[in-house]
């Protein structure tokens, strides 16, 4: 009886500690689900403060829809992985919105009118099939007036953008009106028709898909509110009136993308007709800002980079020939600033005899480089290259000092203006009384770049036919350089101020150091094996070449000899057959330990410690 009721007992109280725990999740779910702790060493998924301002200054509500073929991925583990990611940071731009951002996660599946909606929407589709199935991992957004923006596929390499992306979205969406960038420029960008007619370049193409893009003149007296970013190319002479808009524009909270160039091959100046013999002026600054703030782009100075310079074709006395050519620059990636969204993501950025920029130590600015050179670089003057012709001789002369030098620049911080007596006088004006309206200091936020020859269409375009029609094929990066410098200005200061997210994906470091360590210690050995097989083949050919040119046969010491080297080549070849497979099992070796130890050791431990626990407990009934 005793036994009975204790079993009773044990299943009441089994069923009351069942129920217990299923109205535990249902409190839990419909209490705090808000409730989230983010305990990744990145903050993969805290977002960043100037994303929260951006959500929270949203006065319409934003639909949001996340594709996610999430059925038609399940044999891509790593795009599954990053999908959810994705939409784990979605749900935290909607729990902080209250309400104002409305997430949907479809799943559409092939042939249905999901998938008809991703597709007219704009989406990306992957083939994950014979059958020509497709897959979607792509946003789109919606705001109150039916504007939409899309993001076509997440892409993983863009993971350290993956903020940044959406709230650019969201921000869009906000704020509709097509962006506006103001135009000042000495070179003829925009295209001419006097005196022979010039089609506008490449780079003005290219921003009008993206801005809606207005000629300011070099004259202009006053800029307008109204314009998102101001682009001043190859300030040239530029008037009192003018120079004075651009210190008030950027004072009262403008932004502005400035290229300036001690040598411009693009400008089409000519010589003075009285004087052919000097040289015509092809250069640009802005010391009436730059002063100011204790930044210089240095007088008459070229970069020029070995490891990063361009190969072109010269004569010489033996005919045609390619060499190194120091002041044009080739950038790969690795000469740009990974950690600033404007460069984060390019491939290669080429530049053509660009200035230095560089920070006195008085100014109080903060200047971040976003182009640098390797450290094999070093300044050349200016003259050299306009009456030096030959590569070669400024190779000849050429000595690293052993620094990076910054071609490219984002300056933020705050500064006086440049007229601390106000506004210049205007000799034409007719009022020349009226009270002093200029602003004497403010914040500042310019990227400043030390070439303008990055813009021309010869250092990143080349023109090609189509039925007719030339379309421009981009060979590096510089229009995706500027058009994200604009899109990185034009947008708020909390957009402006996103830091790039961590990495998901984490390699285990102590495994890598130990691999590379083991392949250390046999490519040693590999090594040494490959010279002996050299040398040996070396010998054999050495030694079949004086029997075959002397029409001689070869004497018994030289064939025991070459047979020597033949066994000796088969023993090499044997060896290093070994070592190459010694080397790739021990990495697998190691790959099935840490397998071990990751999935089976673990469980093993439990389950012993289980076992150890029941032997224990039996032991004490006994």
């Amino acid at each position: 009886m005793k036994s009975r009721n204790r079993l009773i007992a044990s299943g009441t109280g089994v069923l009351l500690a069942a129920l217990l725990a299923v109205a535990a999740v249902i409190i839990v779910n419909s209490t705090v689900t808000g409730l989230r702790m983010d305990l990744t060493q990145a903050k993969l998924f805290t977002l960043s403060q100037g994303t929260i301002n951006i959500i929270k200054g949203l006065k319409e509500p934003i639909t949001l829809d996340f594709y996610y073929s999430r059925k038609s991925l399940v044999d891509y583990p790593q795009l599954v992985n990053y999908a959810n990611r994705v939409r784990d940071l979605l749900e935290e731009y909607a729990a902080h919105s209250h309400g104002k951002i409305k997430l949907t996660v479809i799943d559409p599946e092939p042939f249905s009118e999901e998938e008809d909606q991703a597709v007219a929407a704009g989406l990306q589709g992957i083939s994950v099939s014979a059958a020509g199935d497709r897959a979607y991992l792509g946003l789109v957004g919606v705001n109150s007036t039916d504007d939409e923006d899309t993001i076509p596929f997440f892409q993983a390499s863009r993971e350290a953008a993956l903020e940044y992306d959406i709230t650019k979205l969201v921000y869009n969406l906000a704020h509709p009106k097509k962006r506006v960038v103001g135009v000042i420029s000495s070179l003829p960008v925009m295209g001419s028709a006097y005196p022979t007619q010039k089609k506008p370049w490449a780079i003005i193409k290219t921003l009008r898909e993206f801005f809606s893009v207005r000629d300011l003149g070099q004259d202009v007296k006053d800029i307008d509110s109204d314009i998102d970013v101001l682009m001043v190319i190859h300030p040239k002479k530029l008037k009192d009136a003018t120079m004075y808009a651009i210190d008030q524009y950027l004072l009262k909270g403008g932004r502005a993308l400035l290229f300036v160039d001690p040598l411009a091959e693009s400008d089409p100046s000519q010589p003075d007709p009285q004087n052919p013999y000097t040289i015509p002026d092809l250069d640009s600054d802005m010391k009436f800002l730059l002063d100011g703030w204790g930044v210089k782009v240095l007088d008459g100075k070229v970069a020029g980079d070995i490891t990063a310079a361009m190969r072109v074709q010269t004569r010489s006395t033996r005919g045609p020939q390619e060499t190194n050519y120091l002041p044009w620059l080739h950038l790969d990636n690795s000469y740009l600033n990974h950690d600033d969204f404007i460069t984060g993501q390019l491939e290669v950025v080429n530049m053509g005899t660009a200035g230095i920029i560089e920070k006195e130590e008085k100014s109080t600015v903060k200047l971040t480089p976003l182009i640098q050179t390797s450290a094999q670089s070093a300044e050349i003057e200016r003259d050299l290259i306009l009456f030096q012709s030959d590569p070669n001789v400024m190779l000849n002369n050429f000595k690293p000092d052993n620094r990076r030098l910054t071609l490219a620049a984002r300056i933020t911080g705050h500064v006086k203006t440049a007229f601390p007596d106000g506004a210049p006088v205007d000799p034409d004006a007719k009022d020349k009384g009226g009270a002093d309206q200029t602003v004497k200091e403010g914040d500042v936020n310019v990227i400043l770049v030390a070439d303008t020859d990055i813009l021309s269409d010869m250092f990143w375009v080349r023109m090609q036919n189509y039925f007719g029609v030339e379309v421009p094929q981009p060979i590096a990066n510089n229009g995706d350089f500027v058009v994200n410098a604009i899109e990185n200005l034009s947008g708020s200061n909390d957009l402006i101020s996103l830091r790039s997210r961590g990495e998901f994906s984490r390699p285990f470091e102590v495994v890598e150091n130990i691999r590379r360590e083991a392949e250390k210690q046999f490519r040693d050995r590999e090594q040494a094996l490959q010279s002996k097989l050299e040398e040996t083949e070396k010998k054999m050919r050495q030694l079949q070449q004086e029997g075959g040119d002397s029409n001689m046969i070869l004497s018994p010491e030289q064939t025991r000899e070459l047979e020597q080297f033949r066994e000796d080549q088969v023993k090499t070849r044997k060896e290093l057959r070994a070592v190459q497979h010694d080397l790739q099992r021990n990495i697998e070796e190691l790959g099935t330990k840490l397998k071990f130890i990751n999935i089976g050791l673990m469980p093993l431990l439990i389950a012993l410690l289980a076992l150890g626990a029941g032997l224990y407990r039996t032991r004490r009934r006994s």
